[in-house]
Formats: structure tokens, sequence, C-alpha cells
């Protein structure tokens, strides 16, 4: 990215509109890393959107929090917990910034990694490793630069370089990342809005040192 694009911008897509990543259930490789028994411990799920991670782990036991920077994602979060009748918890916090949250065990990061310019991403990263305790995971699932410009895209080697010392890469794989084609993306994809779409991704698992 050039240029992380603001909270506001964010903000007022859940306002105004449904957001492309929003497609009203869980990302089917977070669904697949939970039946592997990957995620453990206190969970984060940071920006976490209309909250579907959050929902799904809270519906399945685990100690889990939901954080985003836009406050209308949280309470569409709050809404949408409540509708499936789970008790989820949600918080408006800066990812950039997690400093007062407790160490947590993992952390899933569902296409927040690919929206930073280098700056911020490099305060992404130590923000992370401040929210985890020593052997952490932080399992991050991000938009490749394979795909057809669904949204923002990052290489192989960005996510390498983000994460430097203080971490190790256990596990950097191909898989796809399901969106829904909105009226931003439809005569580039040429495909209708409402079309959803299984765009390149990568899927890190990358362990605290």
């Amino acid at each position: 990215m050039d240029q992380t694009p603001t909270i506001s911008r964010f903000d007022d897509f859940y306002k105004n509109q449904i957001p492309p990543w929003v497609i009203g259930e869980p990302q089917p490789a977070i669904v697949d890393l939970e039946r592997r028994g990957l995620i453990t411990g206190r969970v984060l799920d940071v920006g976490c959107g209309t909250g579907e991670h959050t929902i799904l782990l809270a519906g399945s036991g685990y100690d889990v929090l939901g954080v985003d920077g836009a406050p209308t994602a949280v309470e569409q979060a709050r809404r949408n917990a409540a509708e499936h009748g789970v008790d989820a918890r949600f918080e408006v916090a800066d990812a950039l910034d997690l400093h007062d949250v407790p160490g947590y065990d993992t952390i899933i990061d569902s296409a927040l990694f690919h929206v930073f310019d280098d700056g911020d991403r490099a305060k992404y990263v130590r923000s992370l490793h401040t929210a985890t305790r020593p052997g952490a995971v932080v399992h991050v699932l991000a938009l490749s630069d394979a795909g057809r410009g669904f949204g923002p895209e990052v290489s192989e080697e960005t996510i390498r370089e983000a994460f430097g010392a203080g971490w190790d890469i256990e596990e950097l794989t191909t898989t796809t990342y399901r969106g829904l084609v909105t009226e931003v993306h439809a005569e580039a994809l040429k495909l209708t809005v409402g079309t959803r779409v299984d765009e390149p991704a990568w899927l890190a698992r990358i362990r605290r040192i």
C-alpha cells in the first residue's frame, strides 16, 4: 500500500455500504485453522470487522476478544453476536497500539496486515509483539500479489521482511480469501455486483520468540 487508509474511511464503509470483505460468515481458511486445533489459549481477533471469526470462536468456547478501529464495525459485530445468540466480546482498539491489552496466546489477522503501508506495517508488527506472550502464534491471512486487484495485496517477501527479529515464520502457504464483489471491483473484474470470489491469498503461521 502507498498509504494506509484512515480509520474514518473504514468506518464510512461500514456506515454506507456492505464492504467487500463482509461475507456474512467466517473465512474458510480461518475455519480450517480452528478445526485443525491451531487456535489455542487466549485469542485476539484483530481487525475483527463485523465479528464473524470472534462469534465462531466464542460460540465454540474460546476465550476470545474481537477488536477493530472502526466503531461502526464493532457496533455491527455486537448486533451480529446477539442475533446468533453468542456472548461474544468486542472493543474499539487501534491495531497499531495494542499495549494496553493483556498478553495473548493466539492472534488472528484476517485481511488487516495487507492494508498497511511500509511504515505502519512495522508499527503493527511491533504492536502484535507487545500484545502476545512469548511462544504465542499470529495467523495472518492476507491477499496475495498473485490476485486480480480485489484489494490491497502483498508479496511473500513483504510478509517475511515484516516478521523478522523476534518472530519465527513456521509456515507460509498459499490459500484463498473469500470476498464480495461490489461496485468498486465489478467493472475491473467483469463480474456482477454481489458475486462471491475466492482470491489468491497467503496464510502465515508466525510464532513470537
